[in-house]
Parts: structure tokens; sequence; C-alpha cells
């Protein structure tokens, strides 16, 4: 199995910056994209920011010159860096790894953080 564990949400005025961490563990052979999505009250989780193995990353246009996601493969970390926040970015963030935990291809899933909350708000 493999775990994902986030951490740096928080409350943040509008304007502001905050990071997002999300560390996997486990029987993790190899991890292929590792990404955030984010879910506000009422509405579908959606996509915010995603990461290759190989560092090729996409965003979505609400975030686009905002936010930065990084990763660091030898410690199966990633990083989202948050700036200029708005309240509409107010949601709950859920870590997203794909993960292959054997020799076996057929061993590759998704797993999901918990989830951390993200407030913006004056």
């Amino acid at each position: 199995q493999v775990q994902l564990v986030e951490s740096g949400g928080g409350l943040v005025q509008p304007g502001g910056s905050l990071r997002l961490s999300c560390a996997a563990s486990g029987s993790i052979v190899i991890i292929y994209v590792m990404g955030w999505y984010r879910q506000a009250p009422g509405e579908q989780r959606e996509l915010v920011a995603g990461i290759s193995s190989g560092g090729n990353t996409n965003y979505a246009d609400s975030v686009k010159g905002r936010f930065t996601i990084s990763r660091d493969n030898a410690k199966n970390t990633v990083t989202l860096q948050m700036n200029s926040l708005k309240p509409e970015d107010t949601a709950v963030y859920y870590c997203n790894a794909d993960v292959r935990t054997s020799a076996l291809v057929a061993d590759r899933k998704r797993y999901w953080g918990q989830g951390t909350q993200v407030t913006v708000s004056s």
C-alpha cells in the first residue's frame, strides 16, 4: 500500500501565499504522475496542477502564472507553491499520485491524500 500525507494548508488573506507539500511512502517502485486537485463545497474535484516523473507540468487555466508545482523524485514528494491567492482558490486540496507497487505493470493505481483545507479570506 501507499500513503500520501499532505501538509501546509491554512488561512491566508487574498494576495498571500501558501506552500503545500505531499510525501508518498509505502511499497513504491515508481511514481509516474503526481498532482494536486481541489474541491470546493458543492463543486466537483478538479485538477489544479500535475507533474510527470520527467518534470513536465500542466496547470488549470485558473492558476497559471500563480501556482508552481515541483517534485523531488528521490524523496517521493510533491510541492505546490501558491502565490497571489484569491478567495476562489478556497477549497480542500488533495495530493494524488500514480504509483506502481511491484515489477508488474498491472500493479499500478492512483492514490489520494486525506486533503488539506486552504481558505483565502480577509
